[in-house]
């Protein structure tokens, strides 16, 4: 006799199609993990809040696990503005990270864990996820939701350090107004760093960006327009400034590359200390 798969096994194989499709990510194994990973081992015990775009958070009836299965934010801490974001919104941006099994990859502002396990699931049982949270009470929940993915490994400190691993991938969950140091010298040659480019408190775009295997122009493109919380210790108000006049002026879809270490020309869309997004191709 075939059993029966269990409610939340039904619900997420509903759930992963409908997220992967309203994300349009085209790599079936985003189906396969979103499928994989319940969402209730990482929410916490219910009733839960969750985001109902135009009015706010609203408290579910109950602790049915059936309101988790929504293409919704989750409230980790809602008096902080901390959830488990949008899964169409993370679909779409893990399916142009492009991950692969066996790959080493960081997740930066990694909350309770919940897309650390997408990512485990996506690198497979040989690869590597670095989930760093700085947030300590986070960062323990995140520790007891991972413990049973020998693949992943909960560091509770900041990710903008100088000793980050090396990586394949980096994938970002707080925002910041420049592309940090320390996260594109961590990248491995053909390595991938998404990441919200966006100013403190306000709407930003999810920005691509790959390290070629030689050079100093790397491409970038933007994947969608975003708001994440802003990452601690990344704060900068004249970079916020330059990001919101260059958001205003509009052009975002034209960003085709990263150049560092080179003077910015006609091309530039928006230009930091030792960096510059051209709209000129890699």
């Amino acid at each position: 006799m075939t059993k029966t798969p269990d409610r939340s096994a039904r619900l997420r194989q509903f759930f992963a199609r409908q997220v992967a499709g309203r994300g349009r990510a085209t790599d079936p194994r985003i189906v396969e993990a979103f499928a994989g990973v319940p969402r209730e081992a990482f929410a916490g015990p219910g009733p839960w809040s969750v985001n109902v775009p135009g009015t706010g958070y609203v408290e579910t009836p109950d602790d049915d696990i059936a309101y988790l299965y929504q293409d919704t934010l989750v409230a980790i801490d809602a008096a902080r503005g901390i959830n488990i974001g949008e899964p169409s919104l993370h679909a779409r941006c893990l399916d142009a990270l492009a991950l692969r099994a066996g790959e080493t990859v960081l997740h930066i502002g990694a909350g309770v864990g919940y897309y650390s396990a997408i990512l485990a699931w996506l690198v497979g049982p040989g690869g590597r996820v670095h989930a760093f949270e700085i947030e300590p009470d986070l960062a323990a929940r995140a520790a007891r939701n991972l413990k049973a993915l020998a693949q992943v490994t909960v560091e509770g400190r900041s990710g903008l350090a100088e000793d980050l691993p090396k990586a394949d991938a980096i994938y970002v969950n707080a925002g910041l107004p420049w592309p940090p140091s320390p996260w594109l010298d961590a990248l491995r040659p053909g390595g991938r760093l998404i990441f919200p480019l966006q100013p403190s408190g306000s709407f930003g775009c999810m920005l691509r960006i790959e390290r070629p295997m030689a050079g100093t122009t790397w491409p970038a493109t933007i994947v969608t327009p975003v708001s994440f919380i802003g990452c601690q210790g990344g704060e900068d108000g004249e970079a916020d400034r330059r990001l919101r006049r260059a958001l205003d002026g509009g052009g975002w879809e034209a960003v085709r590359s990263l150049r560092r270490n080179s003077s910015p020309d006609a091309t530039a869309w928006l230009a930091g200390e030792g960096w510059w997004l051209s709209t000129a191709p890699a």
